[in-house]
Formats: structure tokens, C-alpha cells, sequence
């Protein structure tokens, strides 16, 4: 790769210079006591740098005194906000009319194709347009990059590392990829049990715009669905993991799980449309260091409010309008689970099958704290009802398996009380009705709260400590169940070996499962190591 002997800030005039040749104005030309004395040059640019003092410039409404309707504001656009390799004035102007040399028109493109190198390497897309003009340009301005120290012998090599070092000029790859050490008691059979798992996603983000995004994800995994003895009623599936993944009969069979596109429209809008796309995907759960599965909470039931944004569907629409800073509202219908929402037969479909449909009320009264209030309205098995956490046995024999309507609320909130300490939290209530005849009724409530401690002994780590109630059926049809609440507490320390590699230790436990005080505590404790890249 190339590397100048010498870094130069760019002046100002190279913006004009870099906006002339997007718009097929030549520069000036360079006369033969410039091009024979480059050491002379070399020292007028660094006068010129020194006498300027330039601070970087991110965005062209910084520059005051250029405005949509002049003639380099596209090409400014495209080089500053594209590339962030132009600087200006810490006054925010654009001197536009200083007469320019080929010098300093070679030194901001030189700093131009150094960050191209640095975006690409980042897998940062740079579009085959952009590669084109900088291959023109550097056979233009080849013996002017040469007194600066660029290299042209190798300026060819250069292009072809841009070339051939970007994935796609539209689509970014990134990968994730889970392995865990499980040890929890007393599974299904009695007995204590400890695995070895892992699960792998690979992730295509595509941009048409720069600001709308086609995500589709590749994943694979055979972490399983943690299943603890509860005597001689049904086993609990209150201790699930996070990040369970247990895909094709035996494992590790390679699925798609996302595939969907969302952009704006306008500066209220952003709409979502997909095939395989979840409510976490669309909704805000104002749950910020718990709700990734790869380095939040280590249980499913502490990753963000079950009642909202474990509800079912998969395929469907949203949406979101933000009126101001302070407030926002978004919308969600969505259908089907396992591809049911493409299958034409009947109980299946768009509209026929399983379904939710919700929305969320934001409100944002300061940088440091959030909260929405939700409700969806689903139709699903009750055994789904709460994200999969419900006692399945306090269901009892009226709703378990059951289809049923539910109507669901909660309210969620995250506070950064200070720059080392966040507190997050939720409550939910839902209402379950067996749409049939004659058919049974239960309540169901829920809360919990996460508190989390910010860069604990190296700057990324966290450390969180949470815990709450359990999806808790209070009667079902006219029976009062009342009973034993189940419980969860859990604490995990989340610690950034690399800025790729992070691992958490943790451990969490599960009182009274079922909702019976007789089942015995399910403890699970866990290793997660995560690799991204």
C-alpha cells in the first residue's frame, strides 16, 4: 500500500480545484519553474498550511458562505460527506477564489486517496465512480504527486487495492459469531448438564441511497433451548438463553433469518417492509445494554419487555414519524412465524395465520432519558404469550396449546443517570382470550429492572445486574391460581478483549419455575465468547 513520506493538510483551494475536475473545469496548469524546483514547492505548501490553520469539516452546511446554489457545492458534498477528507477554515468559510497551484491540488488528493484506502479497509463502501476519477486524476497530477512523496511507481497497485480490497461498492459484510460454555441444573431429566455451543450470522447490509438499507442475514447455530425439571409438571422453559439459535433437525444448518429493507422518506418518515424481520428490528426497547444478544443480558427474560416485542410475526410492514426530538410514534403488522406468512394454504398467509399488530408512543425529555409506551394486539399460541417465558404449566388444560387473542401493554424506560451508570426497565400486562366459545381467559403481568455499570476496569466493559418478575398467570377462566411468583436474577460482566473479540462471563438463576415454590431453582451459568469482524 501506498505511504506519502510526508502528511499535508489540504487548503481550501484544492476543494475548488477537486469541484472544477467533477465538473470538467480545468485547474490551473503548473509553469516549468514549478515543476523543476520541487523542493521550493514543497516549502510553499507548508507555508501556505501553516499560515491557514484549517479544523476538519464533516458536513457542508459547516462552510457558511457556500450555499446549494454555487457551482462546486455537489462536488464539495461528494468529498466532504462522502469521504471526510477536505478540510476547511475554523472560521467556516470557503475562500474560493485563491489562485491555485497543481501543488496543492496533488496534496488534497493525495489526503483523498489515503482515506479511500482507510474506508475500504474498514469495508466502508467507495463507489466505482469515485475509483474511475481517481484513477484520471492521478495519471493528471502523476509528476505533482511524485515531488509529494506518493509514490508513482506503485500508483497503479494503489488503485488495484481499491479495486479488489472491497467486498461490493454497495453491500458491507460483517459477521458474528457466538461460542458458549453452558452449565445449568437440573435439566428435563433430572440430571446437572453442561454444553458446548455455538452460533454463527452473517450479515449483508445493502445501500442504495447512502441512508436506506436492504439487511439480509445468514445464520447457523446449535445453542438449544434450555428446558429445567419441574417434578411432574411440565418442564420450564423460564431459563432460556439470549442468544439460542438451534437451527435444521441436528444443528448448525445455515438459514436465512432476516430479510428486510427500510429507508426514509423525508425528515418525519422511516418505513421497514420485509419477509423475515422481527419487532426488535423496528421497535425502540429502550433497553440499551441488555437487548443484543451478543453482548446484553446473558437470559432471554432480561434482554427487553417480553410482552411487546416478543409477539408474533415475521413478515409485514412498519413504520415510524418523528414529530419533534422529544416525540415519535411507531407501527408495526406483522405475520406468520417458521415462512407461514408465504404459505397459501389455509391458516397460513398474511392475514389468515398468526399475527401482531402494535405501536409505540416514544417520548424523549432529555439526552439521558427514554421511555415509550406500547400495545399490541396478536393472535398465537398461549404457550408463545410473554416471549416464550409464560408457566406453561399454570396454563393448565383451558388454554394450554390454545390459540388465543391477547392484548398487550407496557411501559419501558432507560435512564443514564451518569456517564458510568444506566438504569433500564419495563412492566407488561397482557390479556388472553380463546376466541372460541365459551372459551377460557387468563392475566398475565411482568417487570424487571437492569442496572449497569459503564467502562468497569477498561473503557466498553459493562457490568449489569438485573432481575424481575417472570410472566405470572394470576387465574385462568373463572379459577384464581394465585400461587408462587417465579423470579429471575442474573449478573454479567461484559469484557472487550479486542474491539472484535469480547467475552461475559456470568451466571443467572430462575426461582419457583412454573410458578411453583415445590420446583427446585434453575441455575444457569455461562461463558459467552463473541468474535465480529
Amino acid at each position: 500500500m501506498l505511504k506519502s513520506v510526508k502528511s499535508y493538510s489540504i487548503a481550501t483551494p484544492a476543494i475548488i480545484a477537486l469541484a472544477m475536475v467533477a465538473n470538467g473545469v480545468s485547474t490551473n496548469s503548473a509553469n516549468a519553474n514549478e515543476i523543476a524546483n520541487t523542493n521550493s514547492s514543497l516549502e510553499q505548501i507548508s507555508e501556505y498550511n501553516q499560515t491557514q490553520p484549517m479544523g476538519q469539516v464533516t458536513s457542508v452546511s459547516q462552510l457558511r458562505d457556500v450555499s446549494p446554489t454555487d457551482w462546486a457545492f455537489e462536488a464539495l458534498r461528494s468529498l466532504v460527506e462522502r469521504y471526510g477528507c477536505i478540510v476547511g477554515y475554523p472560521d467556516r468559510t470557503f475562500r474560493g477564489n485563491r489562485a491555485l497551484s497543481r501543488y496543492e491540488f496533488a496534496a488534497g488528493l493525495n489526503a483523498c486517496m489515503q482515506q479511500m484506502e482507510r474506508l475500504i479497509a474498514a469495508s466502508e463502501a467507495v463507489t466505482r465512480e469515485d475509483i474511475e476519477k481517481l484513477k484520471r486524476l492521478m495519471a493528471e497530477f502523476e509528476t505533482e504527486l511524485a515531488a509529494l512523496g506518493a509514490r508513482v511507481d506503485n500508483l497503479e497497485g494503489r488503485v488495484a487495492f481499491l479495486e479488489d480490497h472491497q467486498f461490493s461498492t454497495t453491500t458491507k459484510l460483517k459477521g458474528e459469531v457466538i461460542m458458549a460454555f453452558t452449565g445449568f441444573g437440573s435439566n428435563s431429566q433430572g440430571n446437572d448438564q453442561f454444553t458446548l455451543s455455538d452460533r454463527v450470522r452473517l450479515t449483508l447490509d445493502t445501500s442504495f441511497t447512502g441512508k436506506d438499507r436492504l439487511r439480509t442475514r445468514l445464520a447457523a447455530g446449535n445453542v438449544p433451548r434450555i428446558r429445567t425439571q419441574t417434578g411432574n409438571q411440565t418442564a420450564s422453559t423460564q431459563a432460556r438463553l439470549n442468544f439460542e439459535q438451534f437451527t435444521g433437525d441436528a444443528g448448525n444448518d445455515v438459514v436465512l433469518d432476516r430479510v428486510y429493507y427500510t429507508t426514509p422518506i423525508g425528515d418525519k418518515f422511516k418505513f421497514w417492509v420485509g419477509t423475515a424481520m422481527l419487532s426488535e428490528d423496528i421497535y425502540e426497547t429502550f433497553s440499551p445494554y441488555t437487548e443484543s444478544s451478543g453482548t446484553g443480558s446473558l437470559s432471554r427474560a432480561l434482554r427487553f419487555n417480553p410482552v411487546l416485542y416478543r409477539n408474533s410475526g415475521e413478515a409485514g410492514i412498519g413504520v415510524k414519524y418523528k414529530f419533534n426530538k422529544t416525540f415519535d410514534v411507531t407501527a408495526s403488522y406483522l405475520a406468520g412465524n417458521n415462512n407461514s406468512a408465504a404459505n397459501p394454504n389455509q391458516g397460513n398467509g398474511l392475514f389468515n395465520g398468526v399475527y401482531s399488530a402494535g405501536v409505540q408512543f416514544g417520548i424523549h425529555p432529555s439526552k439521558n432519558l427514554d421511555f415509550g409506551i406500547g400495545y399490541m394486539f396478536a393472535y398465537d399460541n398461549a404457550n408463545n404469550v410473554g416471549g416464550g417465558l409464560t408457566p406453561v404449566g399454570a396454563l393448565n388444560n383451558e388454554l394450554r396449546g390454545v390459540f388465543v387473542e391477547s392484548h398487550n401493554v407496557g411501559l419501558q424506560g432507560n435512564w443514564r443517570i451518569s456517564p458510568k451508570f444506566n438504569v433500564s426497565g419495563w412492566g407488561g400486562y397482557s390479556d388472553l382470550n380463546d376466541p372460541s366459545n365459551g372459551g377460557a381467559n387468563a392475566d398475565l403481568w411482568t417487570f424487571a429492572l437492569n442496572l449497569s455499570m459503564l467502562d468497569l476496569l477498561k473503557e466498553g466493559a459493562v457490568l449489569t445486574v438485573g432481575g424481575g418478575m417472570l410472566p405470572y398467570i394470576n387465574d385462568v377462566g373463572n379459577a384464581t391460581l394465585g400461587g408462587t411468583t417465579s423470579w429471575i436474577v442474573e449478573g454479567n460482566y461484559n469484557y472487550p478483549v479486542t474491539d472484535n473479540i469480547s467475552i461475559t462471563p456470568g451466571v443467572y438463576a430462575v426461582f419457583n419455575p412454573n410458578q411453583n415454590s415445590s420446583n427446585d431453582t434453575a441455575v444457569v451459568g455461562v461463558i459467552r465468547s463473541v468474535f465480529k469482524f
